[in-house]
């Protein structure tokens, strides 16, 4: 889940208030064209352990791990990784894997059926993060070396599932040492060390550093390095957007995870740059509080949503964003644009609001708002649906905040100090609109990311039926997911104005690049070339 442009940037915000500032002149040379050089706008690792990372980490992480598929945004098609092959039986509940012989973990071990069978109990058991993709799976098998069997107590599609950005990473649990406890792994893994599979391996972590991380090609690695590629991949931090710009045009790094539509129109026509734009699942989710103050009215709720500018926000945004109705985005099960109740209606949100006794004749209504600090994007919609609602006689109270202090007042046991609107990313954990619902809308006991805290049966009955209908009766569950998102409208719990168009911009001589939609902000960078081929 990610950065403020993330789900969790959120957890990301642990090092919030560390200082990071750049410690290299801008009149440095060149980096090395062996170094590829990934410019986030705020810190990368929160957590180093493969079964409960669940944050901006995956940038990184994903060229040190694994898993045993990958999903392909181009073709729509789930890809061998760890896994050769694999199969389902007819009724869906158990699913056989054909491993690769020849992975080496960059602890030195092989990676075989044994090693993967433990390391996905390990993320299951724990439960933590997005272990919950595991949930279904009575059981794992390892019947020999080269054979992992699933036993699922419901059908899912388990080759998806596997190709997760979280939670499907296949790693060493006894990287720590033969007989190491739960205890000690973690520790080894806080310490700064990896025990994946994949391309690079992590040698170095400064937490709160300008170059924080930084991971080195393994020699090993059982996909082989012919070629010209990137010996070293090193994750600096740049949190201005104008520096980040200089950065890239000076040569100083490789790509930058992003800039304003403005700055990124400023180099369409530099020689030294490249620009790569490409639709995303990542959209923007506005968390309206069912359960405390006035958004408890769903007759206020309903204002609320009627007063976000869709269109409007699209057009401010030019370029980064593409307008939405729905909760899921384009190119996945469930997708519509035909959905009743969306848009812009002042004239509907004054009704509504007079109906519950508020508006300019009525009640004043106090809400606030609460948005990811240094966001623009984010800030933006904040103004919009500030000087809306004003119209209507409601003061939104927008504020920005690090991550950890909006997520410590949503999460807060005393509910009436939670804010009436929370905003934040989220791109699914695999491609499938399930890891929205799941999430964000099936009831919680305790809030995590149900941060509407909403709470209906007749939801969470559709939350529950809907992995195994998704095997089992596609049609059936592309109309459930389009029914559960007009009773999101309905009820006015959540308004997703767009959905991202990222802007990639990389320097000229990179070669290769591709950006995947499924693993937001991921620059796989094994697959590129440093002389631009």
């Amino acid at each position: 889940m990610r950065t403020n442009r993330s789900r969790l940037a959120w957890l990301g915000a642990a090092f919030a208030g560390a200082a990071l500032t750049l410690t290299t002149p801008m009149s440095a040379l060149a980096q090395d064209v062996d170094t590829f050089t990934y410019a986030p706008n705020n810190p990368v690792v929160t957590d180093l352990d493969p079964a409960t990372s669940y944050s901006n980490e995956v940038t990184a992480m994903h060229n040190m791990y694994e898993s045993l598929t990958h999903y392909d945004s181009a073709s729509g098609e789930v890809l061998p990784s760890l896994a050769t092959e694999w199969s389902a039986s007819d009724d869906g509940l158990t699913w056989t894997f054909t491993l690769r012989d020849d992975a080496t973990f960059h602890t030195g071990r092989a990676m075989d059926a044994d090693a993967a069978k433990a390391a996905l109990e390990r993320t299951r058991d724990l439960g933590l993060g997005a272990g919950y993709i595991w949930g279904g799976v009575e059981s794992f098998e390892a019947p020999d070396p080269t054979t992992l069997v699933m036993n699922l107590s419901w059908p899912a599609p388990m080759d998806l599932i596997a190709a997760a950005n979280y939670a499907a990473y296949i790693y060493d649990v006894n990287a720590a040492g033969e007989g190491a406890s739960e205890e000690e792994l973690v520790a080894w893994f806080g310490a700064g060390n990896d025990a994946g599979t994949g391309p690079y391996t992590l040698t170095s972590w400064e937490p709160g550093a300008e170059f924080e991380v930084t991971l080195d090609a393994y020699p090993e690695y059982w996909g082989g390095w012919d070629g010209d590629h990137y010996e070293e991949v090193v994750f600096r931090v740049v949190p201005e957007e104008t520096t980040a710009l200089q950065l890239v045009k000076a040569g100083e790094v490789s790509m930058v995870e992003r800039l304003t539509p403005q700055l990124v129109d400023s180099l369409r026509s530099d020689e030294n740059v490249q620009i790569v734009e490409t639709p995303s699942l990542q959209n923007l989710m506005i968390l309206l509080n069912t359960a405390s103050g006035p958004l408890a009215d769903p007759a206020v709720r309903a204002a609320v949503a009627k007063a976000v500018d869709t269109e409007g926000i699209a057009v401010a945004l030019t370029g980064a964003v593409v307008p939405t109705q729905g909760v899921v985005p384009p190119g996945l099960l469930g997708y519509s644009d035909d959905f009743t109740g969306t848009g812009l209606d002042l004239e509907g949100a004054a009704e509504s609001l007079a109906s519950a006794g508020y508006g300019p004749d009525g009640e004043p209504v106090q809400l606030t708002m609460t948005v990811a600090a240094g966001d623009t994007d984010e800030m933006l919609v904040g103004a919009s649906m500030k000087s809306n609602l004003a119209e209507l006689g409601v003061d939104l109270d927008v504020q920005p905040l690090e991550w950890q202090a909006q997520w410590d007042r949503a999460i807060s046991d005393n509910i009436e100090e939670r804010q009436d609107v929370f905003v934040m990313y989220w791109w699914p954990d695999y491609p499938d609109p399930y890891s929205w619902f799941i999430s964000m809308f099936r009831s919680e006991d305790e809030p995590t990311f149900n941060l509407a805290y909403y709470s209906d049966p007749d939801m969470d009955a559709a939350i529950d039926e809907i992995q195994s209908l998704t095997v089992t009766d596609r049609d059936a569950a592309e109309a459930l997911y389009i029914e559960m998102q007009q009773q999101l409208i309905d009820d006015a719990v959540v308004v997703v104005p767009y959905v991202q168009n990222y802007q990639r911009v990389l320097d000229a001589s990179v070669g290769g690049y591709v950006d995947d939609p499924a693993y937001a902000q991921v620059p796989f960078v094994y697959d590129m070339s440093p002389l631009g081929d």
